[in-house]
């Protein structure tokens, strides 16, 4: 059905961006509030670091196989699940009175977003095209990385004047507002004659892998990096790694079609995406380092980064116009390049409170500015160039790398701020831990530059309309 023949679009969208910010927003707003659930519950910070990934993790784990279920079973039917699932994990935070309910909680936001962020994006392209594409894909972008601005702010403030618990209210009343706005959406689904086999073999080893790999970050430095467990943890990794490539490349229906990354600007936008969403990191270094090594508290710390969220709100659509008039590749390196910089100021710890506060909140509005210039153009490339047949699973791949960055970049930056401030200052910690930040950016920018072309032949033939008209 084409987007003309669907009146409601608007709500459409509305619904959409609240199904998003069930994740970027709410469920990430654990980031911020890592004392206040730690004083309630009483639970170790290890296993605190654990629950706070493992929404990324299992996100990242199975939004490809959501995706691709999406294409085949109905975009909106997924969208749908991934929302009752995110009711019933925020349900089991609310009720959490130790480790048990909080990771299970935590598990099942994360197979939400794994249902929510693919399904989504696939019905943005079914019923927009061109400019409005793009400027709904903008919207999107909002409810993620706008969430992800708002979530540090709204989740101290939520914290400090009402309880950490109120963040996972809040949730699921959004979530069932999304249900809500989207229940008159038409279904959208690939029609296909051939016979879906999904591919267990292919899931199995990347979920080994990616808990390997999860377990030796978070838990390396407690287990001692050169320990038979840590060793095991890595040769677990690598294999899993070589095996999983192998496997796929031979698999008819894989859970993951490495031929989408034969396209270049697919490619670029999606490795970018994967480490620009590591830099999520700087958030709980610098929201950690503020409260242990300053003495802020949850919501002062999240008023430093009120300037990140009104730059990413403001320069999400100022990304979809720039990418509408140069294409992609210019607004994704100048996003890259702006996000650098702002996280690097917040690893210039040696300065004294005043101007260091004065430094870290200058950091947040130009670590906002990058990502909000960023956000329209690199989905837009990656949607663009999908098949309109795998859209779905192109989308889940795209948002794994969002997921699995964001809970890998979350992972490392809290394990070496862990592990230095376990033998330094927690100054020297910070630094270390934002330094780690700023190669994530760096490498970014190096992927982009190789890969992304400066438009789309899509988008060049919608640039020369406009021109010519």
């Amino acid at each position: 059905m084409e987007a003309a023949t669907y009146k409601g679009t608007n709500k459409m969208i509305t619904g959409i961006v609240f199904g998003v910010l069930t994740f970027w927003l709410f469920a990430q707003a654990m980031v911020n509030i890592v004392p206040a659930v730690q004083n309630d519950l009483g639970v170790e910070l290890g296993v605190l670091n654990i629950a706070i990934s493992l929404t990324s993790l299992f996100s990242g784990l199975f939004i490809v196989v959501a995706g691709g279920l999406a294409d085949r079973m109905g975009r909106k039917k997924i969208t749908y699940i991934g929302l009752v699932l995110s009711v019933i994990g925020s349900l089991l935070l609310v009720l959490a009175q130790g480790a048990p309910l909080l990771i299970i909680g935590r598990i099942l936001q994360g197979l939400s977003a794994a249902c929510i962020m693919p399904a989504t994006i696939a019905l943005m392209k079914a019923y927009f095209e061109g400019a409005e594409r793009q400027r709904a894909l903008s919207f999107w972008s909002i409810g993620s990385w706008g969430g992800s601005g708002v979530t540090s702010f709204a989740g101290g403030a939520i914290a400090t004047y009402m309880g950490w618990k109120w963040i996972f209210i809040f949730s699921i009343v959004f979530a069932l507002l999304a249900m809500w706005l989207i229940r008159d959406v038409p279904e959208s689904r690939v029609e296909s004659k051939e016979k879906f086999k999904f591919d267990f073999g292919g899931l199995g080893i990347f979920i080994v892998t990616m808990l390997a790999i999860n377990v030796l970050i978070t838990q390396g430095a407690q287990l001692g990096w050169t320990s038979p467990a840590a060793l095991a943890l890595a040769a677990a990794a690598i294999i899993g790694i070589a095996v999983f490539v192998r496997y796929e490349g031979k698999k008819r229906n894989a859970l993951i079609d490495f031929k989408l990354f034969k396209n270049k600007p697919y490619t670029g936008a999606t490795v970018s995406n994967f480490l620009l969403n590591a830099v999520a990191g700087t958030l709980i270094v610098a929201n950690t380092y503020v409260q242990v090594g300053r003495g802020y508290t949850a919501f002062q710390s999240g008023m430093l980064s009120i300037g990140y969220l009104v730059a990413v709100l403001a320069m999400i659509r100022v990304g979809e116009k720039i990418l509408q008039r140069v294409g992609p590749k210019k607004p994704m390196v100048w996003g890259t390049i702006t996000t650098l910089v702002g996280v690097a100021l917040m690893g210039l710890t040696f300065l004294p409170d005043a101007l260091y506060t004065v430094v870290v909140f200058v950091g947040f509005i130009l670590f906002g500015l990058g990502l909000g210039m960023y956000a329209t153009p690199s989905t837009d490339t990656a949607v663009t160039s999908a098949p309109d047949d795998k859209v779905g699973e192109a989308s889940g791949i795209y948002k794994m790398a969002s997921s699995l960055g964001n809970a890998f970049g979350i992972a490392i930056s809290a394990t070496v701020y862990g592990t230095v401030a376990a033998v330094a200052s927690v100054h020297l910690a910070a630094t270390v831990g934002i330094i780690t930040n700023v190669l994530f950016a760096a490498i970014s920018l190096i992927s982009i530059l190789a890969l992304v072309p400066g438009e789309t032949k899509e988008q060049a033939q919608e640039m020369e309309v406009r021109r010519a008209g």
